[in-house]
């Protein structure tokens, strides 16, 4: 555990939360090392199913650390060593996007310019009552990163994207999951335990079938149909290959709940 990023593994559910509550948690160097760190660590551990990413006290992240750049000295780096820096801190959003586990934002407040962009890059978003989403970057100077002008892209097209960028106003988590940047809206009070649930149910699920399932639609956003059902036709024949499916196949005959094992 670090003062920026605590984390833990109970009944297969791997939680990150970031911790500097005082900053809405806003982004360090230490926490996004850590949480890279980690996601590497996660992606092939048997014992972890599912991994949530949430935040401490009311903030889920605030984004890039805005009071510490206007007090950072200039750098002596060069444009491309920044550039090599900035790719390497992008290895969180795409971990949680690309790593072979499903991965949950519990928004529990504000997510904020790089702050939505890790929750953007999460498989579920679910936020609570109080939780408030912008963009930010216009605010600020900035361009988007963290993936954000991408994941906007694809989950609600290319104009409302563009609205969201030029006019970043926050948005509450009604309108959140009305536009589809949200799966779902619990009370404040409800939100840890609720997403532990969902978290639970999948972590104990056909591990295998949600790799494929999750590489399939990440893949789908670029590629034609043709291109997927030939994918499909190997995915979807490995999972049949699989304890899960065997197990999945007698449960239904004897009319009871599977056991899946995640193998």
């Amino acid at each position: 555990m670090t003062d920026d990023l605590q984390f833990e593994v109970d009944n297969r559910v791997a939680t990150m939360t970031l911790n500097r509550p005082d900053k809405l948690n806003a982004l360090s160097d230490e926490m996004i090392e850590r949480a890279i760190e980690l996601l590497e660590r996660w992606r092939t551990d048997p014992d972890v199913g599912c991994i949530v990413l949430t935040g401490q006290g009311r903030g889920f992240c605030a984004g890039g650390d805005v009071k510490a750049m206007g007090a950072a000295p200039a750098e002596e780096r060069t444009l491309e060593q920044k550039i090599d820096r900035q790719r390497q801190v992008h290895r969180f959003p795409w971990l949680l996007y690309e790593i072979p586990k499903v991965t949950i934002a519990a928004i529990n407040g504000a997510a904020a310019g790089a702050g939505l962009g890790l929750a953007l890059s999460c498989d579920l978003r679910f936020a609570s009552s109080k939780a408030k989403l912008t963009t930010a970057f216009a605010k600020v100077g900035f361009g988007g990163d963290f993936g954000t002008t991408w994941q906007l892209t694809q989950l609600v097209g290319p104009a409302r994207a563009k609205q969201l960028f030029f006019l970043p106003d926050v948005i509450g988590p009604d309108e959140a999951e009305r536009i589809g940047l949200v799966n779902g809206v619990f009370p404040e009070t409800e939100l840890t335990a609720e997403v532990k649930k969902i978290a639970t149910r999948i972590a104990h699920g056909p591990m295998v079938s949600y790799r494929y399932m999750k590489e399939n639609v990440n893949r789908s956003t670029t590629a034609d149909f043709s291109t997927m059902l030939d994918t499909e036709s190997m995915t979807h024949l490995r999972c049949g290959q699989t304890e899960d499916h065997r197990e999945g196949v007698a449960s239904f005959v004897e009319k009871r709940d599977p056991e899946f094992r995640g193998r």
